[in-house]
């Protein structure tokens, strides 16, 4: 399940043609190759147009944060890249999609090691970059964004529940030949449910 159900953040740099996907990811089932190769391929598909030249697809950037190491070995990340396999030397293909898995657990003294740190941090204080800071600061500290965090969480419990309702609403419809009987024990679950 992924560490947040907020949906994925992707920022880009339009200037240098750039996109970036990020994913945080907890479970280790969840961060394999065919969903990083299924991230990667999204992001070519949203932003290449009909009709439009495939030279002009962005560099793209899929970048799996881990909550554990992936590849067991303690390295802080593995760049994954394509490459031709029928060059001497195995030249790189260069055509602009770049995977990047970051080692959650990693603890190293380097920046990577510190986000990492901060990503596990509970207490903003104890944080070292100051943008982390200041942003968990906010969310975690000042009123106004504690009332956006329960707001925000209000709306996702509120869909979940709109959800089942839904699911429910179909079940009824599917009987066609319900009892009274039936139909109440279904609204009890739907009183239940919210």
């Amino acid at each position: 399940r992924d560490l947040h159900s907020f949906p994925t953040r992707r920022s880009s740099d339009l200037k240098q043609k750039r996109k970036e996907n990020v994913e945080i990811q907890r479970s280790d089932k969840g961060a394999g190759k065919h969903r990083a190769r299924y991230h990667s391929s999204v992001m070519d598909i949203e932003n290449l147009d009909a009709g439009q030249d495939f030279d002009e697809l962005p560099e793209t950037y899929t970048i799996f944060i881990t909550e554990n190491d992936q590849f067991q070995d303690g390295k802080p990340y593995h760049r994954i890249e394509r490459v031709d396999l029928d060059t001497e030397d195995h030249k790189l293909w260069d055509d602009g999609e770049h995977i990047l898995y970051v080692n959650g657990a990693y603890q190293g003294d380097s920046d990577i090691g510190r986000l990492m740190h901060d990503f596990r941090c509970c207490d903003a204080k104890d944080m070292y970059f100051e943008e982390m800071k200041e942003i968990t600061h906010h969310f975690k500290e000042t009123e106004e964004g504690v009332e956006y965090m329960c707001r925000a969480f209000e709306e996702t419990r509120d869909a979940a529940r709109y959800q089942e309702k839904i699911s429910l609403a179909v079940k009824l419809i599917k009987r066609d030949k319900d009892t009274f009987e039936e139909i109440a024990e279904l609204r009890s679950e739907e009183r239940r449910v919210g």
